[in-house]
């Protein structure tokens, strides 16, 4: 594993697990685990029937926010494509204002989403793309901190973006208070939480952690000029049970308390550090 911090160039120092790396300078983190996307052995661990429904509410929601965010920026253009597009909400949600296509690579994914009639082509970017085609906005929704080659997706996206092109991350923040909280069980040996956020052990685990400046550093060393950056709701009650479910690792009690729990604290938990934030950028 590349043990260079890819933001600041320093060296990366071991974190709380054995997998887990942190820049001390940055503050940027890093894992060295590997995806298995489309390795059957792998989705077994998930069942991503509850997990759709788990995260469909909050996702569609969020998605519509970011929609809104794009549209009022000067200039955002027509075409649009979502990267990593998975179950289709943001395609399906993006298509009122803008010409879309989405990029699954997924192949159990896929299957379901095109089953939708949405316009989605199977593959990685860059490469699921023809030589000559070019964006006014590329999105990545909680794909970003998945792809080990950051470097090089960022330059794809430079390069396939038009004149003043806007590129929309929207991802987990490392100072998310759900994601600190993590760390802190994962220091007195109760792992299960942090490998949970790392997604550890699934098809497609997180490969970084950042923070809304570090990534804003990455991006400005990338040629890219920070237009607008936020946070987004991290729960909601709807599909909230179904969410601690999906990996089917718990038992009954223990989602039963989890779910109880979050239900009585949400109030007092939308007031503390998000765990998701976005950026919007623009091509320089």
């Amino acid at each position: 594993m590349n043990k260079i911090c890819p933001i600041c160039n320093g060296v990366l120092a071991p974190g709380i697990q054995a997998w887990h790396f942190k820049c001390m300078t940055c503050r940027y983190e890093k894992s060295d685990l590997q995806p298995t996307i489309n390795d059957f052995s792998s989705h077994e661990l998930i069942n991503e029937s509850d997990r759709e429904t788990g995260l469909h509410q909050i996702r569609r929601s969020n998605f519509n926010k970011l929609i809104n965010t794009i549209s009022h920026i000067g200039n955002s253009g027509k075409t649009l494509v979502d990267v990593g597009c998975a179950h289709g909400w943001f395609v399906e949600a993006a298509m009122k204002k803008f010409d879309v296509l989405g990029i699954e690579p997924d192949e159990a994914v896929f299957r379901s989403t095109t089953a939708k009639g949405l316009p989605v082509r199977k593959g990685y970017f860059p490469d699921a793309l023809e030589q000559s085609e070019t964006f006014d906005v590329v999105v990545f929704n909680d794909v970003i901190e998945h792809i080990p080659d950051i470097d090089n997706v960022l330059r794809a996206c430079h390069e396939r973006l038009n004149k003043g092109g806007l590129l929309v991350l929207n991802l987990p923040s490392s100072d998310g208070f759900f994601y600190r909280l993590s760390k802190l069980f994962c220091r007195t040996g109760k792992i299960g939480f942090f490998e949970r956020l790392w997604q550890k052990n699934l098809p497609s685990p997180h490969v970084h952690y950042f923070n809304s400046k570090n990534l804003s550093r990455l991006l400005t060393n990338k040629q890219f000029t920070i237009i607008k950056s936020g946070t987004l709701p991290t729960l909601g009650l709807d599909g909230l049970y179904t969410r601690i479910s999906y990996t089917g690792k718990l038992g009954t009690l223990s989602k039963v308390f989890i779910y109880c729990a979050i239900a009585v604290a949400l109030p007092f938990l939308r007031l503390l550090p998000s765990d998701i934030i976005y950026i919007v950028a623009k091509k320089t």
